[in-house]
């Protein structure tokens, strides 16, 4: 069962992202606050979430929230600040746009920095312990999955609307015949050394 507050202050903030660990697309972020009495039975982290329970959550998620926010933190950025950057500017900018600000901030992970003068917990598999960095992983993976589904009907050799830009094989083979584009990270070993063999 997830807990409903870490901090005892009524106002505080669950943030968390999604896509960090892809080849191409966005890293994106989201933010939300909690009523204090919200519970939901499948409301869990949402790499432990089918799709479908995912996009349901999503609209249940952004009705009964006191604020949310979600922001987009690009591929050329990503590759310019560092994904470890990018995923902390992500989650900034975030609870930045939150119409109430909070009081306290839960951070998924390890690694946060200050936001302002607002006190933050980071918190490992956050995720899979509060609802508010539960709501806010869902939102960050639904809006990135919307986002990836919708670039793929531009290049759709990638199949990134399965495999969300992340290195599975096919998508590395994919690389590997038509090259990268304008959506992968530049930064990112896009395909594994390969061996060169002297002969």
């Amino acid at each position: 069962m997830l807990k409903s507050n870490f901090s005892g202050f009524s106002l505080e903030a669950g943030t968390d992202e999604a896509g960090r660990g892809c080849l191409s697309g966005p890293v994106v972020a989201a933010a939300v606050i909690l009523p204090k009495d919200f519970t939901h039975p499948f409301l869990n982290d949402s790499k432990q979430l089918s799709e479908k329970k995912r996009e349901a959550l999503r609209p249940i998620i952004e009705e009964n929230a006191l604020t949310f926010a979600v922001s987009f933190v690009w591929q050329e950025e990503v590759d310019e600040i560092n994904v470890l950057q990018a995923s902390i500017t992500g989650m900034h900018r975030a609870i930045e746009q939150l119409e109430i600000m909070p009081e306290f901030i839960i951070v998924d992970g390890n690694k946060f920095k200050d936001f302002k003068e607002i006190p933050h917990e980071t918190i490992v598999k956050g995720d899979a312990k509060y609802l508010s960095i539960a709501a806010a992983s869902v939102l960050a993976k639904t809006y990135r999955d919307d986002y990836m589904a919708k670039i793929h009907q531009e290049y759709p050799m990638y199949n990134w609307k399965k495999n969300k830009g992340y290195p599975t094989k096919e998508h590395r083979n994919a690389i590997r015949e038509f090259g990268a584009n304008e959506h992968h990270r530049k930064t990112f070993r896009l395909l594994p050394e390969q061996l060169k063999l002297k002969i």
